[in-house]
C-alpha cells in the first residue's frame, strides 16, 4: 500500500516505553519509534546491523553513541546516520521521543511474523 494514515497503522511495542510503526518498500523501510518513559538513566545495548541507517529526531532528546565517533547529543530535527556494521546505541535524556529511522535493506526482523 503506498499510504498509510498514521492512525491506521498499528504501533507495535518493542519493549516497555518504546513501540514503532512501520513502512516498508522492498528495499526501503522507514519506521517511526516512539518513546514515552524517559529519561533512561543509562543508555540501551549497543547494536549493529548489516542495514544503512540514517535517522531523524522529531521531538525529544537524546544522546547518539557511534563506534568510532564523538557522542552527539541531539535534539528535534537533528539527523545522524550508521553505516553498516557499526555499533551504535542511544540515550534518551527526555521524558518522551519520537524518531524516524530508514534502512536499506529493509529490517526483515521486524517485519509481522
Amino acid at each position: 500500500m503506498p499510504v498509510l494514515k498514521a492512525d491506521h497503522v498499528p504501533a507495535v511495542p518493542v519493549r516497555d516505553g518504546v513501540q514503532r510503526r512501520l513502512i516498508h518498500t522492498n528495499d526501503l523501510m522507514m519506521v517511526v519509534i516512539d518513546f514515552d518513559k524517559g529519561p533512561w538513566p543509562e543508555p540501551e545495548p549497543p547494536h549493529h546491523h548489516v542495514h544503512e541507517q540514517i535517522t531523524y529526531v522529531v521531538s525529544g532528546e537524546l544522546i547518539f553513541f557511534c563506534e568510532g565517533e564523538p557522542d552527539q547529543r541531539l535534539k528535534a530535527g537533528d539527523m545522524f546516520s550508521v553505516p553498516s556494521g557499526k555499533q551504535h546505541k542511544i540515550q534518551l535524556l527526555s521524558e518522551k521521543g519520537r524518531i524516524i529511522d530508514s534502512f536499506n535493506p529493509i529490517r526483515k526482523d521486524f517485519l509481522p511474523k
